[in-house]
């Protein structure tokens, strides 16, 4: 099967058909390329996408990306990465093995078949001259042989003519001679030109030709395999990051297996546990029996005779239901005759209107629990440096964190003060190399840092340990304050109960509950109040409500009036501070808006 014996005589259309294979091939190349921008485009995106979504640096985001799950995202994110740049080795193994080669080949392709096209352009040039030359010579040969014809009868008839003279008959015989012999003369050479004609016609289509369209179809099969070969290289491309890209699935797989749902919730503790006990049990209130209640000179209570209830609560369970007021709700100003719980330093509650208490239970469960500090964070003010606007489980973490950071710079200090060391000891043995007096300066203020840091960290450390030794005594307190302690105060809260249900005739009962109350109480104000040292003041507040403080401890306060606070809210309900040098006593916190100042509370 060769094209030279098959189509001797399909020159053009084989020129037509080498040229659609070679658009073919450039059309090849223009989709690899495409493919190629497509991939380096699809790469890109997933680049700028994982980019997109990694955690920014110093920020919220990165400290909750410490989350098994945040974590698996993270490694996703990476080997979405590595995933875009193995379709970026897809890229640039098309362009360097497919895109470059074939083009080159191309140019090759095109040179080799202009000449070989050229050569078959040549031998038709050559055939039709020589059929042309052939026509010639034939036309030659013909027009000779009618002259010579022509002459002969023209001859014939003066031999005929009688009339003639004999001098014209000779000049029409060796005229008629001429032409023949010029006869013969076209006729050899028109068999000699035949001849030479049927030998290059011969040569044409039994040589020339069949040699130029074999070399023209081993062109054109060459470029069908060059082809060929080109799609094997685009798969192959393809297959080679098929591991690498398994293994970037692999390490997605593996990332999710690794996220563990138990140290998350751990984590989650470890980040927003405060520390506090949970309140203690609501002591229940019986209304079943008629209590009355007989008012005597020793009560520390005012008479009820306008027959109103009055909300009260003993010092040790003062705070135990402040937690069901309902959140921003600005309180009422306390009535005139009220009396903060008979206790003398027991807080007084502001009046309420009577709600299910599931309905303040739900409330206190769903509200998130005051800290006093926050308040002063919400006006603008700076984080502690001891973090003590942080609950106890939360500031211990964040004493720790500081007091590992703080050991890893002292570390880091004195690791240089002994390389500053070694390297003057070099100084001092090879002292062409360099001054020893001149790492002096540089070693003195290395130890000055390292001394710094090590008062630092004895700061850090003193707050820990008091954190950690007082942690338990506060969660003791809280759970006194929670109730928890209930031996000692059902009696305060049997009297807040029939605060907010009086009896018909306003009268009151419990008697022994009074002054088992009044005892109970009495020891925690010695606890709190003797051998107190005049305090400074560590800002001022404004009173929001007018407030009569009519127990010993506390102080009466005016609606707009600007004091000095002294002692901020301990989670007890009440801020001490002083009008001047002989007034100060405390007042409900939410009656006052508090401003503290930073560096009189740090000084």
């Amino acid at each position: 099967m060769s094209w030279g014996t098959e189509l001797w005589d399909q020159f053009d259309n084989l020129e037509k058909h080498t040229q659609w294979g070679i658009d073919i091939l450039e059309k090849y190349i223009k989709f690899v390329k495409e493919r190629t921008e497509i991939e380096l485009s699809y790469a890109k995106q997933l680049r700028n996408l994982s980019k997109k979504y990694q955690p920014k640096k110093n920020s919220k985001e990165e400290e909750e990306y410490k989350y098994t799950s945040c974590k698996a995202f993270i490694s996703t994110l990476n080997e979405m990465n590595d995933y875009a740049g193995q379709h970026e080795v897809i890229s640039e193994n098309m362009a360097s093995q497919i895109i470059v080669d074939l083009a080159r080949y191309v140019q090759e392709l095109k040179q080799e078949r202009k000449l070989n096209f050229h050569d078959g352009r040549k031998a038709q040039q050559h055939i039709e001259s020589c059929w042309k030359q052939l026509e010639s010579s034939k036309r030659r040969f013909e027009r000779d042989c009618k002259e010579a014809d022509r002459a002969q009868q023209y001859f014939e008839k003066m031999d005929a003519d009688i009339n003639v003279t004999k001098a014209d008959v000779e000049k029409a015989r060796q005229q008629a001679q001429i032409r023949h012999q010029m006869a013969e003369d076209s006729k050899a050479d028109y068999s000699s030109i035949l001849q030479k004609f049927n030998h290059e016609q011969h040569e044409y289509y039994h040589t020339h030709i069949p040699n130029i369209f074999q070399k023209i179809q081993e062109m054109e099969e060459r470029r069908i395999v060059r082809i060929g070969d080109s799609m094997k290289t685009y798969a192959e491309v393809d297959r080679q990051v098929i591991p690498i890209i398994g293994k970037c699935l692999d390490g997605i797989v593996k990332a999710a297996e690794s996220i563990d749902q138990k140290n998350d919730s751990q984590l989650v503790i470890e980040a927003y546990k405060s520390g506090f006990e949970p309140p203690g049990d609501i002591e229940f209130e019986d209304y079943s029996q008629p209590m009355k209640r007989t008012v005597s000179d020793n009560s520390l209570s005012n008479s009820r005779g306008e027959g109103k209830p009055d909300l009260k609560f003993g010092g040790k369970s003062k705070g135990k239901l402040w937690p069901f007021i309902k959140k921003n709700k600005p309180p009422p100003p306390p009535p005139a005759s009220a009396s903060p719980s008979a206790v003398p330093n027991g807080p007084q509650s502001p009046k309420q209107q009577k709600e299910p208490l599931s309905h303040r239970f739900n409330e206190f469960m769903t509200s998130k629990p005051k800290i006093h500090c926050f308040r002063s964070l919400k006006r603008g003010g700076a984080t502690p440096e001891d973090f003590s606007n942080l609950p106890p489980e939360q500031r211990r973490k964040k004493l720790q964190q500081k007091v590992d950071e703080l050991n890893k710079e002292i570390q880091k200090e004195m690791d240089q003060r002994d390389a500053i060391t070694k390297m003057k000891d070099v100084y001092l043995k090879n002292p062409q190399m360099g001054d020893p007096a001149s790492l002096d300066h540089k070693l003195a203020e290395v130890s000055q840092n390292i001394e710094k840091l090590r008062l630092e960290t004895q700061k850090f450390e003193a707050w820990l340990a008091e954190v950690e030794g007082r942690l338990p005594a506060r969660s003791e307190q809280m759970r006194r304050q929670s109730g928890l302690y209930d031996s000692q105060n059902p009696p305060a809260v049997n009297n807040c109960a029939q605060d907010r249900e009086s009896s018909p005739d306003g009268s009151y009962t419990e008697e022994q509950s009074q002054e088992s109350e009044v005892k109970v109480l009495a020891t925690d104000f010695d606890d709190e109040f003797d051998d107190e040292e005049p305090l400074p003041a560590i800002g001022t507040c404004k009173a929001l409500y007018t407030f009569e403080g009519q127990n010993e401890g506390t102080i009466s306060v005016v609606e707009g009036e600007t004091l000095y606070v002294i002692e901020e809210d301990k989670g007890d309900g009440w801020t001490r501070i002083r009008r001047n040098e002989d007034e100060e006593g405390y007042v409900p916190t939410s009656y006052v808006e508090v401003y503290l100042d930073k560096n009189a509370k740090d000084s």
